[in-house]
């Protein structure tokens, strides 16, 4: 099985890091820099679901204006 998780902004990968980690640890899902395939499918959809909640988020907050 390949891996098809890929930033679509090579520049940005590091970010998107960096939030995965902040909304995991928001969550309270332990996450490693590396491998994490020992997460359940609960906890790496609360951590994918945290991160859509905050861009979501911060989408509407850039087209309100504020």
């Amino acid at each position: 099985m390949s891996n098809t998780n890929k930033v679509n902004v090579p520049e940005a990968k590091g970010a998107m890091n960096r939030f995965k980690m902040e909304c995991a640890s928001e969550v309270g899902v332990q996450l490693t820099d590396g491998y994490n395939g020992n997460l359940t499918s609960a906890q790496a959809g609360s951590v994918g679901g945290q991160m859509v909640k905050k861009m979501i988020e911060a989408q509407e907050r850039q087209m309100s204006g504020k």
